[in-house]
């Protein structure tokens, strides 16, 4: 099994991979569609359903939909452009991508939230239309959006389309247990044998770009939110706290005011500000979604920023060994919170930040393998209940403290020898079939939880 670092790792855009870059990049994919398709084109249509339909407004569904049909794509979004480009189509109720003729869509009529009915392949689905001159579908498409920002159309889905595709790699661990069983016959590290499979795939000087990019991107996300304050969008009036307490950590420096447990504040602002701009609608990586965006950044910062002897040298250990313990929950179990709650999605970022932080400070691969299990067991059974379906409250302080839990792990299995009685990918099956049998309303509907017992106002 092989799942890039790349695919774990994408940059996009907030306030989620699931419910915004998702949808986005299923309308690019139906766009390249409809250019390879020998049909005549004149207009558009969609239908949002389950989880996308609940929750997509807060999410900005809607929009990521509209910008996606009208050419749109995560990694390259521009907010003003994209600001430009709305207003346009609201006036003219028409869009324009490259390589296809204009098409006649109405935001307000040609892009429907279906609350009846639920696609049967998972909880994020969408139907995407095209039409002829006499507005009768010629071109129909159904998606998936299956957390992460990873889609697939309603064929791959039933094909049990796999993430690895293409040539063989030196380590095609598919669990756990195989991981350690080739670091212990190779002599290599996880990190080592995740990047002999990424350069089985592609090219070194090109991946050591790739992961340098990434760092950037979380690194001037996390910048971004330290230095900007305000309310967030989506009508909830939750103002911006990264900054303020960043401010306030700085000034006590030097001072003999801080507590040992201090250091917890620290992590905690890191993590806030990625997902107060994720939140925002700002640019952030997924890690490995949206929504849990903020808690491996936060640990990679507390890491270099806090941590004696640390070397940014680490940090493309940090990203591959993260990178290595997501894929393994992505394949066998999920990364999505409308599959699996926010143990999926805030459990799975504490795993893989605990993963890497171990890794890089000096931790054999049983530590690190440790170090993910606990900070994925103590995740299990979380719900996904965002109050008014935006990924706000209780989703940026819950990364902070996923950040917290993610050194805590990493810190006690350093402690040990590896040795320990749960096995990580116990957990991840755990996870999975608690996932499985968890009420849809705590699965990212909003329909349970705090989303219900929050006024929203």
């Amino acid at each position: 099994m092989f799942l890039s670092v790349f695919d774990m790792f994408k940059v996009g855009i907030g306030p989620s991979s699931s419910h915004t870059m998702g949808p986005m990049v299923a309308a690019a994919r139906f766009l390249d569609m409809m250019r390879a398709s020998p049909f005549e084109f004149s207009g558009l249509r969609g239908s949002l359903h389950g989880s996308l339909a609940f929750t997509g407004v807060g999410h900005a569904t809607d929009r990521a939909t509209i910008l996606g049909l009208a050419g749109f794509v995560p990694d390259t979004y521009d907010n003003d452009k994209a600001e430009s480009a709305l207003a346009e189509i609201a006036e003219t109720q028409v869009v324009s991508p490259e390589g296809l003729p204009e098409l006649k869509f109405d935001p307000k009529t040609d892009l429907t939230f279906d609350f009846e009915h639920q696609l049967t392949g998972h909880a994020n689905g969408m139907i995407l239309m095209a039409t002829d001159a006499q507005g009768d579908v010629i071109l129909r498409q159904v998606y998936y959006s299956i957390g992460g920002g990873f889609v697939l159309t309603e064929e791959e889905l039933a094909e049990g389309k796999a993430t690895d595709e293409g040539d063989p790699v030196p380590f095609p661990f598919k669990s756990a247990v195989e991981m350690l069983d080739m670091a212990r016959t190779s002599g290599k590290s996880i990190a080592e044998m995740k990047r002999a499979n990424e350069i089985a795939r592609g090219c070194a000087d090109s991946f050591a770009k790739g992961t340098a990019r990434l760092w950037q991107v979380m690194n001037d996300c996390i910048e971004r939110g330290l230095t900007t304050d305000g309310i967030l969008p989506g009508g909830l009036s939750v103002r911006r706290r990264a900054k303020g307490i960043h401010d306030a950590l700085q000034a006590e420096r030097g001072m003999n005011l801080n507590a040992p447990h201090t250091i917890n504040d620290w992590m905690s602002v890191y993590a806030m500000a990625v997902n107060e701009e994720n939140a925002a609608g700002g640019q952030v990586v997924t890690a490995p979604t949206n929504g849990a965006a903020g808690v491996l950044p936060a640990v990679l910062r507390y890491y270099l920023d806090h941590v004696p002897g640390a070397s940014e040298t680490h940090i493309e250990d940090f990203l591959l060994t993260a990178a290595a313990i997501g894929g393994l929950v992505k394949f066998n179990a999920s990364i999505s919170g409308a599959e699996a709650g926010c143990q999926a999605e805030v459990g799975s970022a504490a795993a893989m930040a605990a993963a890497g932080l171990c890794a890089v400070m000096g931790g054999t691969p049983e530590q690190v393998e440790n170090a993910a299990e606990i900070a994925l067991e103590h995740h299990l059974g979380m719900t996904c209940d965002p109050v008014a379906g935006l990924v706000q409250v209780p989703c940026i302080e819950r990364n902070g403290l996923g950040a917290i839990k993610a050194v805590s792990a990493a810190s006690l299995a350093l402690r040990g020898d590896g040795q320990h009685f749960v096995p990580l990918d116990a957990v991840i099956e755990t996870m999975r079939q608690t996932g499985h049998d968890m009420h849809e309303r705590y699965k990212e509907t909003s329909l349970g939880g705090l989303a219900v017992n929050v006024p929203n106002c």
